[in-house]
């Protein structure tokens, strides 16, 4: 048998590679709903459901693909993810039904969800042979997720344009494929994972807890994106009866699939969750909350606010391997608290907004918000990485991209919520004083991050 020589760096570009592949997925979709609707023939609602059934699987996968990368290996699941990817893709073009094509989605955004943990998992390994810190792998991989979920919109209004709705899933073709197989070429080989009889993994890997852990996060999310209107209450009560059975089990399982009582004493995981989620929310408050005011009430052409959203993505790239240098040099926390303050000061810049929308000053604020994006996600980056402990760092980053999600959605619903009255600035206001209020959580939860004692 051939072993793969080891080459660091070539791993950590085709695993930054892999990792891209969920963000531009779920941002490049956005450009093809209305051509969609044609084709299918459908409603308004029930095209969302691409959307849906995207974010869905992703938020329920990615801790599922973590705990799987930390038992079984990490390289081993990084290929099957982008195998899954690359047959899912290549086929979707030609499915006859709308149905199927959430299907399509459902199963792309799982394969997608294997890679970042498994990068994760596998960074310690490739930071030791570099002999770099590990700020630096985790840096390029955060910045590919940035710069893909920046560049998603672009390319995919150019792919649906010039070829069609099919090009979004056939352009991940390729890519999933080149990304696979560098990694089987170049990445460590997986040592030290679980092996035995299939009969014995099966019982030791807790399905029934995964099941209650995935049907549980799913009827929460369906309830917090409202995709069953009347029925809201009726999920939610369903997924905190579900979520209170998986604690009970968890708490008494052999070994867990998420080792709660671990989880509640790891003070510093659990911050950077709580941490995680909050700042996602302001982040996707801006994210999609300036686009619809700038459209609506600025009246500006949808062509024209891509541009001037463009700065928050590009600065928040530009500002990532800075943030990295930063780190080796001052550590995590000074450099998360830093990044918090200038959250909290682009934040309350946003409110110049309900004095004038003039394009320059709008293009001025969308970059400044860019910069404590770059800084405060890889700031939390490293902050899991050395909180976590080395076996489960796997579910740990599938859990921290859960939060993303779950940061995204709440701010999604409250944005339905404010804007419900009408988009316009006096509405926006109110958007931004919900904003500064979650700064100011998420810098008393930077404030009382400490890193592990080794």
């Amino acid at each position: 048998m051939t072993v793969n020589k080891p080459r660091p760096g070539l791993a950590i570009a085709a695993l930054s590679l892999g990792t891209a592949l969920n963000p531009l997925n779920s941002s490049m979709i956005a450009v093809a709903l209305v051509v969609l609707r044609e084709h299918f023939e459908l409603d308004v609602a029930t095209v969302t459901w691409v959307i849906t059934s995207f974010y869905l699987a992703s938020a329920a996968g990615q801790p599922l693909m973590g705990r799987l990368a930390d038992r079984f290996g990490p390289r081993r699941l990084f290929m099957f993810g982008m195998a899954l990817v690359a047959v899912t893709c290549a086929i979707a073009p030609f499915l006859p039904n709308f149905a199927l094509v959430c299907v399509a989605r459902a199963l792309m955004a799982v394969g997608t969800a294997t890679a970042y943990p498994s990068a994760v998992v596998m960074v310690t390994e490739l930071s030791r042979l570099a002999n770099l810190p590990s700020t630096r792998p985790l840096g390029r991989i955060q910045m590919a997720n940035t710069s893909a979920a920046a560049v998603g919109p672009v390319v995919g209004g150019l792919l649906v344009s010039l070829v069609g709705w099919q090009a979004l899933f056939a352009i991940n073709v390729p890519i999933a494929l080149l990304a696979m197989i560098v990694v089987y070429k170049v990445a460590p080989v997986d040592s030290g994972r679980e092996t035995g009889k299939l009969g014995q993994l099966i019982r030791d890997s807790d399905i029934p807890g995964i099941l209650a852990f995935v049907t549980s996060l799913m009827l929460a999310m369906m309830a917090l994106l409202n995709v069953m209107p009347g029925y809201r209450w009726h999920l939610l009560g369903a997924a905190t009866v579900i979520g209170a059975l998986f604690a009970w089990r968890e708490l008494r399982f052999r070994p867990p699939f998420l080792d709660l009582r671990l989880l509640g004493r790891n003070r510093p995981l659990l911050l950077v969750y709580l941490l995680f989620i909050v700042f996602s929310g302001v982040y996707y408050f801006a994210f999609f909350g300036l686009p619809q005011l700038l459209q609506e009430a600025g009246h500006y052409d949808a062509g024209v606010v891509g541009l001037l959203m463009l700065p928050l993505a590009a600065l928040s790239v530009v500002v990532t391997p800075l943030t990295v240098r930063f780190i080796e040099r001052f550590g995590v926390r000074p450099v998360l608290i830093t990044g918090v303050l200038i959250l909290t000061v682009a934040a309350g810049t946003l409110g110049f907004l309900t004095m004038t929308l003039w394009a320059p000053l709008v293009f001025v604020l969308t970059a400044l918000m860019g910069v404590p994006y770059g800084v405060v996600s890889t700031a939390s980056n490293q902050g899991l990485y050395v909180s976590a402990r080395p076996e489960e760092r796997g579910v740990a980053a599938g859990i921290f991209q859960t939060c993303r999600y779950l940061g995204a959605i709440t701010a999604t619903v409250l944005i339905g919520v404010l804007y419900g009255p009408g988009v316009n600035q006096a509405n926006w206001g109110i958007m931004v004083l919900v904003m500064l209020g979650l700064s100011a959580v998420v810098l008393v939860l930077a404030v009382m991050w400490r890193k592990p004692a080794v």
